[in-house]
């Protein structure tokens, strides 16, 4: 069959006619339902613990109900994990080298863990995050115990949401890998990639005395999700893109100085297309989700904003800088391929395609075997290591639905 390479489609087509809002709509659901409580409690301070526990709900994304549910808890715990780790350093004063060590040994242990169980999106990004960023502002709440209760309380919403929305909408002829992306070597060299970038970019930002700290040590962490060299270069370009594009939204919602309940309100509405953009232009996705880390991160604990904004752009530099520098250093030996029967959708939700463009999907619009990846992400099932194998792709991923479904039913 020969291959068929097709012109991208015009974005605005792709979000009116062919992206699956249900996804980006559970992820709101998640935050909007614990946050407008908070608002109408006069509490938005704490918006920023129920934000980190709504990000339960991106893991899973094209799943069976079991798959998710399993995924989503275990995300739940890196992420509630990663609260209490930066809740607990920020409560004992920690100096600010201590936090670097600790969010680098906390990725070196997580990176494997995460490959180890599978989950999409890929690695231990979002508790990196989340343990850094709360570090930084959970000093200023007096009662920690709640703002900890209303991170573990969100993520559980989410899982719930997930799981009956995967109940009421059963994915049939797609599949997803269940086995981990890296094994053994792989995995651990990964985890000593996370280590050193994060421990380098947060160092750097310390000694260069640019606040938040936080920020350099997760766009450290961006590139390395990438597949390759070439794959962590685009990453870490589409990072400090989209994070500058995201920073001049930013400022006309923070400079106005606008109340606590509008910079809530906003922040809720932000997630909803950083949900939706973040697997197929991540940095599209950056240009919302960077307004609504910076709003949270003012409601949690109120700064001067242009100082806010120069420190976002400086640590984004800098973190991505030194990402792509060990991403290029540090070679990652090639991963372990998965087995045919285990290897299909890349519905990977991760926002960091692998750039190797030889791989043969199956296309569901077009019906057939294709060579790259010509279609949107949404349409393609793979990727298989040949043709023959790309066009059983359907046969493939009923065998695996039935297993899935028997499961459930066990």
């Amino acid at each position: 069959m020969p291959t068929t390479r097709l012109r991208p489609r015009p974005l605005i087509r792709q979000i009116t006619t062919e992206i699956d809002h249900l996804p980006a709509a559970r992820v709101f659901a998640g935050l909007a339902i614990p946050g407008l409580v908070l608002i109408a409690l006069g509490r938005t301070d704490l918006l920023i613990y129920a934000v980190f526990g709504s990000f339960t709900g991106m893991y899973g994304f094209a799943e069976s109900s079991r798959q998710r549910l399993i995924h989503q808890l275990e995300a739940a715990v890196l992420l509630v994990g990663g609260v209490g780790a930066g809740i607990v350093l920020a409560r004992i004063h920690a100096p600010s080298w201590v936090l670097v060590v600790a969010v680098a040994i906390f990725a070196a242990v997580w990176s494997p863990i995460t490959d180890r169980l599978g989950l999409r999106p890929e690695g231990p990004f979002f508790g990196i995050f989340a343990f850094g960023a709360i570090a930084m502002v959970a000093g200023t709440q007096a009662h920690p115990v709640p703002a900890f209760l209303i991170s573990a309380g969100t993520a559980g919403l989410c899982v719930a949401v997930g799981y009956l929305d995967a109940i009421r909408h059963p994915r049939h002829g797609e599949t997803v890998a269940t086995a981990p992306h890296r094994t053994g070597t792989a995995s651990l060299v990964q985890a000593s990639r996370y280590a050193a970038a994060i421990a380098v970019a947060g160092g750097i930002g310390l000694l260069l005395g640019v606040g938040h700290a936080n920020w350099a040590m997760a766009g450290a962490a961006v590139p390395l999700v990438a597949a390759d060299r070439k794959g962590g270069i685009k990453r870490g370009a589409h990072r400090v893109v989209g994070t500058f594009a995201g920073l001049a939204v930013t400022a006309p919602l923070l400079l106005p100085g606008p109340s606590p309940t509008v910079l809530a309100l906003a922040i809720i509405a932000l997630l909803y297309p950083t949900e939706l953009f973040m697997a197929r232009h991540y940095a599209v996705a950056l240009g919302f989700f960077t307004p609504l880390i910076m709003l949270m991160t003012e409601l949690a604990d109120p700064a001067d904003p242009m100082t806010m904004l120069s420190d976002r752009a400086i640590d984004t530099l800098i973190g991505v800088a030194v990402g792509v520098a060990v991403a290029l250093l540090i070679h990652e030996p090639a991963a372990t391929p998965p087995a045919v029967e285990q290897a299909v959708c890349e519905f990977a939700h991760t926002g960091a395609m692998t750039s190797d463009n030889d791989a043969w999907y199956y296309c569901l619009e077009h019906h057939r075997a294709e060579q790259g990846k010509n279609c949107w992400v949404g349409d393609r099932m793979g990727p298989y290591p040949d043709q023959a194998t790309a066009e059983k792709a359907l046969e493939i991923a009923q065998a695996r639905n039935r297993i899935a479904d028997a499961q459930d039913e066990d």
